[in-house]
């Protein structure tokens, strides 16, 4: 079948399709509505050796640098994606999904802070939240262990929180999966129905059960009726003289 055939059979039964493509542009239209847009922001900080280490680098912690940061920008990622750090942060005021991550590419203890809402001016403020409160939690790691002041790692922002920017691909996705899901199956209703009316209705029917298959010849006016057996009676004489049969 070729396209000009598809055309035809689609023009010839509208009837079919239009019903549904209007429920298609309803579904997705209802898809649009219903998922909201999703906005993000992004900051990006890193761990700095301690002013004691870098006495050697004159002070300068980017001279500095050290495997150990990484590994302790690791951890610091791992708990402050956990649960405790989940509640900490809403009862501070964070709203939406937040993920804390070492920085794809990163030639270093580089660290990505990002918070995902609906509400952009309340993702903004979420994502100054978790900056402090990342910079926070890294101290009380180090207090806990007894680490004296001058020795402490120490957090710097790379990156503020940046302007939260809509993620649009989520809702694009179901939507172009509903479009497309809607009209396949309207083409697929179309097509059940042509080939529905093109089938000839008593073709290939069973008869119905003692129906004869043949029609009995039907007898000329005037023939002659069909021959029957006669019987010949045969006469015998008894001793009587009289005959019986």
């Amino acid at each position: 079948m070729d396209l000009a055939e598809i055309w035809r059979v689609m023009r010839r039964r509208w009837y079919v399709l239009l019903p549904g493509l209007l429920l298609t542009a309803a579904l997705t239209t209802a898809v649009h509505l219903l998922i909201p847009v999703e906005y993000q922001s992004q900051s990006t900080v890193t761990l700095l050796n301690s002013s004691k280490a870098t006495e050697a680098f004159d002070g300068n912690p980017f001279l500095s640098t050290q495997a150990s940061l990484t590994g302790m920008a690791d951890g610091l990622a791992r708990n402050l994606n956990s649960d405790g750090a989940k509640a900490d942060l809403k009862a501070l005021g964070v709203t939406g999904k937040h993920e804390v991550k070492i920085a794809d590419n990163a030639q270093g203890p580089f660290m990505w802070l990002t918070v995902t809402g609906t509400d952009p001016a309340a993702v903004l403020k979420s994502d100054e939240l978790l900056a402090g409160y990342a910079d926070k939690r890294l101290k009380e790691f180090q207090t806990q262990q007894s680490v004296a002041p001058e020795a402490m790692i120490r957090m710097a922002t790379i990156v503020p929180p940046q302007k939260p920017q809509a993620q649009t691909k989520t809702r694009l996705q179901y939507i172009v999966m509903v479009g497309a899901l809607g009209f396949v199956l309207s083409l697929v209703a179309v097509f059940f129905v042509e080939a529905r009316r093109r089938t000839p209705r008593g073709k290939n029917r069973p008869a119905p059960a003692g129906t004869p298959t043949a029609a009995a010849a039907p007898v000329p006016v005037g023939a002659a009726p069909a021959a029957t057996d006669e019987t010949m009676a045969l006469r015998t004489v008894g001793p009587g003289g009289a005959g019986a049969t």
